[in-house]
């Protein structure tokens, strides 16, 4: 692994947002504190955020926000999408909710659901969803209303939204300090050894792939990210587990799983969608292909959220059903193991 994000040449699917030539005259200067007096509206701390996460470029490498730029470099902010307006037209998408009251709401989101704008997504969100069911939604850090936390696009499960400033202020500081509580259910490749366990590393963008997640080594690169799991049930080639968030960083399931050895099964971005463990009869292949046709996304759901309600301040418990699609397949693996014999991984 290439540890000092160092990249040969700007990915293809990297969109240049920011640009600017370092004047000759410039002193040494920590580049987070020179972008500040560029960048219309930006703080410190979103600037060490896009550092932190791979996004700034000098001289086409990628740097730290303790760099100090020097005259005639060219420094640039790249990111995964293109750049866009940030208007978010109200649509008309109707919204499970599992709880409301006056400070916040509970919805349960299906699989395929983009929470949010961004790259090739910028309408049809929950976020265009809420605007047109709610009016003055609050703004997080990212100024998306409501929103104080996400789950990704092909994961279901649980959100609380805040609908007033209050609120957003005391849910996001208990996400901040982990006193939330976060339970996912993963079906993963391989036969999970340990009973249970917790995985820790430090979460970046990939060096190579920058619409994948990394898990790294060097304390100064990335975020730091602990996963609890505990195992459900053993269904051979795959297992199914609790997982069980202290952090929540992008990802942060899908890249520490695979980062274990066991990708979460269908997850295509990370490799999941190929057959990862079993045999090489053909019959074993449709079974696989029949699963992933019950399943076309990763075997992933946000299925249970706990946290402090901010006005009443008693502490709240919302759990959901395993959708369809992802019990139809774990079905589909109890019958298969159920009727042939698997082979004890090494």
């Amino acid at each position: 692994m290439n540890n000092n994000n160092e990249v040969p040449e700007l990915e293809d699917d990297l969109f240049e947002h920011f640009k600017v030539e370092v004047p000759k005259g410039q002193a040494l200067l920590r580049i987070d504190k020179f972008l500040m007096g560029f960048i219309q509206n930006a703080t410190r701390n979103k600037i060490q955020n896009a550092a932190t996460n791979g996004d700034i470029y000098v001289n086409d490498v990628a740097v730290k926000s303790n760099y100090k730029v020097k005259p005639l470099d060219v420094v640039r902010i790249m990111l995964t999408h293109p750049p866009y307006d940030n208007t978010i037209l109200p649509e008309n998408i109707p919204l499970d909710i599992v709880y409301e009251d006056d400070a916040l709401l509970v919805i349960n989101k299906p699989p395929g659901f983009v929470v949010h704008p961004g790259h090739g997504n910028y309408t049809g969100t929950l976020v265009n969803a809420l605007a047109y069911h709610f009016d003055n939604l609050p703004l997080n850090s990212s100024e998306r209303p409501g929103l104080v936390h996400r789950i990704d696009k092909d994961t279901s499960g649980l959100l609380v939204v805040a609908k007033t400033d209050a609120a957003m202020t005391h849910l996001a500081k208990q996400f901040e300090a982990k006193t939330s509580e976060r339970e996912y259910i993963a079906l993963v490749w391989g036969n999970v050894k340990e009973e249970e366990g917790t995985i820790e590393g430090n979460i970046a963008r990939h060096v190579k792939d920058r619409m994948q997640m990394a898990v790294f080594a060097d304390p100064e690169i990335g975020k730091p990210a602990i996963t609890h799991y505990k195992v459900l049930e053993r269904l051979g080639y795959v297992t199914l587990i609790s997982c069980k968030l202290e952090t929540g960083r992008t990802h942060q399931i899908r890249v520490h799983l695979k980062h274990i050895g066991h990708t979460i099964f269908n997850d295509e971005r990370y490799g999941g969608n190929l057959i990862l463990k079993g045999t090489t009869f053909t019959k074993y292949k449709q079974f696989i292909d029949n699963c992933f046709k019950t399943l076309p996304r990763q075997a992933l759901h946000a299925k249970t959220l706990g946290f402090e309600h901010p006005t009443t301040r008693e502490f709240m418990r919302f759990d959901t059903e395993i959708p369809k699609d992802m019990a139809d397949c774990i079905d589909k693996w109890r019958s298969y193991t159920n009727s042939h014999e698997v082979e004890e991984e090494e």
